[in-house]
């Protein structure tokens, strides 16, 4: 089965911060809007980006109109719609937009599990991302929501 995901810049940004950029090759097709290759681009782009195997698409954003979105989220909806392809996403109300929408969305959190799944990480090392996602980035997510990571990968 082949896995494809758009992103917007959250997963982008939180997963090199922790120097995990490298576990979004855990899917098999990854894309990239113009719109958010530009946000992130303007503040300089994450270390690791270039090594990685993308696709910059354009968006057709007829349809996304979420006010409370930004324009590189309201374009990996748009992407991830059009396509069928996960969206990956911190944002909570990109997340609810897009799940009401009927779109399978995974943040920075479902990429090391998946990571893990796809036997890039040990168990430890995974678990101990999900950790650092937590205590050294400017991603804000709940003890409760590491906690429930950590449990997916027992699962799996």
């Amino acid at each position: 089965m082949t896995l494809a995901a758009v992103s917007d810049a959250g997963p982008l940004i939180h997963l090199a911060e922790i120097d995990s950029i490298e576990l979004l090759s855990a899917f098999d097709s990854l894309l990239i809007p113009e719109t958010v290759y530009e946000e992130i681009e303007s503040g300089g782009l994450p270390d690791g980006i270039a090594d990685l195997s993308y696709e910059r698409v354009e968006a057709e954003e007829t349809g996304v109109e979420f006010e409370e979105l930004d324009a590189g989220e309201r374009a990996a909806i748009a992407v991830a719609r059009e396509r069928e392809v996960v969206l990956l996403t911190d944002d909570l109300d990109a997340r609810e937009s897009a799940s009401a929408d009927g779109i399978e969305v995974h943040g920075s959190i479902g990429v090391i599990a998946l990571g893990y799944g796809r036997g890039l990480l040990d168990r430890d090392e995974a678990a101990s991302r999900m950790r650092a996602l937590q205590r050294e980035t400017s991603l804000f997510v709940t003890e409760a929501v590491v906690e429930r990571g950590i449990r997916m990968l027992d699962k799996q």
